[in-house]
């Protein structure tokens, strides 16, 4: 009988008191692009049977944990076990989650929690977990260069502020950021806080150019050279400060002097200021802002480009822009043969180069007012409605300006007649009076008078 109990005590599980122990790592990983395949390892190491392996992405600071990956040991049948449990032996495991491609929601921390069963008793459960942050990171999606403060009147007598504004959207972490003048890097110097609502420096608000071209006002020309008095609070090295119109007198006395009317240094002086703002959907908003004393002497036709650089990114994202004064303004009327009460616009189609910044346009007609009453009109489009008789002939201006200068065109309007309306008297607003309601007001008149007599 004996041989027969010690096959029957063969098949009873055998637990030694030494506690089975666990030990759990992720494999750490670089920085991960969005659109990347990445897949997250966890490794273990036990000498015990295996229970269960979770994964969890944990969200909201942590007080979330999502199930992304569960393996439950006792519902698998092709997980291999260890075939003599009586011996104590080290296993090394590893367990994989596969993200095929990733997204910058899926940035965040992830967990792997293991569970095996302690040696003394298969009722009790050796938890360890290991833990890892994966950064997801985004590359710069769109970047564009434009200049603060524009359209606006500006001023050929006066040194001025410029201000190009970069904007960087739709990266993470936020990129790095700067400027180059024909391809050469700017040192520029920081502005990290943003000035005060009353500082000097800022770019001021642009004056109109209301003065004859070959004369200066002799108070402003003498600031300039030196021989006024000086400023008792200065702005930035290099920037223009902002006057106070109400309390600067200028004299009637002008001096005629050649185009630039200020002393420049050598180089300009450039003030550089980066900032951040967070989108919601995890990417930042990088802006930075160049402003220096405008020269339109030298920069006229001065290419300046916006760099990022971004470690999502193999080589750097430019924009670029070219400061042009307008030139040559392309002009359309339509319809082309107006007639007598047609409603007329006259639009600036284009210009003969490209034009930077946005220019200011501004209509006159020459000699005289608008239709509607006004001495000028601000807009690309000039609409004239109901025109009448009386304008044929009138000649309109069209002034586009930028800070790098101005140009005039002219264009003439001719009005033909209306078959569709009657020969007559016309008012102020266009409307006709014809010579058939002439003739019936007057046989009205006579009648009138006939009967009163």
């Amino acid at each position: 009988m004996q041989p027969a109990q010690s096959t029957l005590h063969s098949h009873v599980p055998f637990f030694p008191s030494v506690a089975a122990y666990l030990t759990v790592s992720i494999e750490p990983l670089p920085p991960v692009v969005v659109g990347d395949a990445v897949t997250l390892k966890c490794n273990f190491k036990t000498d015990g049977k295996m229970r269960e392996i979770v994964w969890y992405r944990v969200t909201d600071g942590g007080t979330i944990k999502q199930k992304i990956f569960t393996f439950d040991a006792m519902f698998s049948t092709n997980f291999s076990h260890m075939e003599n449990y009586r011996k104590r032996e080290d296993l090394v495991y590893q367990s994989t989650v596969r993200l095929p491609e990733v997204r910058i929601s899926d940035n965040g921390p992830y967990e792997c929690h293991v569970g095996i069963y302690d040696r003394a008793t298969w009722e009790k459960v050796v938890l360890a977990s290991g833990n890892i942050f994966l950064n997801v990171m985004a590359p710069p999606t769109s970047i564009s260069v434009i200049a603060a403060d524009t359209p606006a009147p500006f001023s050929r007598y006066q040194a001025q502020n410029f201000t190009l504004v970069c904007v960087v959207s739709g990266g993470k972490p936020a990129p790095l950021v700067y400027f180059k003048r024909d391809g050469e890097p700017i040192e520029a110097t920081p502005l990290p806080e943003p000035p005060a609502a009353t500082g000097n420096w800022a770019p001021r608000n642009l004056l109109h150019r209301d003065l004859d071209d070959t004369k200066v006002p002799q108070s402003v020309a003498e600031g300039e050279m030196g021989g006024g008095p000086p400023n008792t609070a200065e702005p930035p090295r290099g920037l223009v400060a902002e006057r106070d119109p109400t309390t600067e007198a200028i004299p009637e006395t002008v001096v005629s002097r050649e185009f630039p009317r200020w002393v420049h240094v050598a180089e300009p002086i450039y003030y550089f200021r980066h900032t951040h703002v967070p989108i919601s959907d995890g990417t930042v908003e990088a802006r930075a802002t160049l402003t220096w004393t405008l020269n339109p002497q030298i920069d006229n036709e001065a290419l300046f480009s916006c760099e990022v650089k971004h470690p999502a990114l193999s080589m750097p994202m430019q924009s670029e822009v070219t400061l042009v004064a307008p030139k040559g303004p392309k002009i359309i009327m339509t319809p082309v043969r107006a007639r007598v009460g047609d409603t007329v616009r006259i639009l600036v189609q284009g210009f003969q180069n490209e034009v930077f910044p946005e220019p200011l346009f501004t209509w006159t007609r020459v000699g005289s007012r608008l239709l509607d009453g006004s001495a000028e009109h601000a807009g690309k489009e000039l609409v004239l409605e109901r025109v009448p008789a009386e304008l044929n002939g009138s000649m309109y201006r069209c002034t586009a300006q930028n800070p790098l200068g101005s140009t005039d065109t002219h264009t003439r309007l001719i009005v033909f007649e209306n078959p569709n309306i009657p020969r007559g008297t016309e008012d102020s607003n266009g409307s006709v009076t014809s010579h058939r309601s002439f003739r019936l007001v007057l046989a009205l008149t006579l009648t009138v008078i006939l009967e009163l007599t």
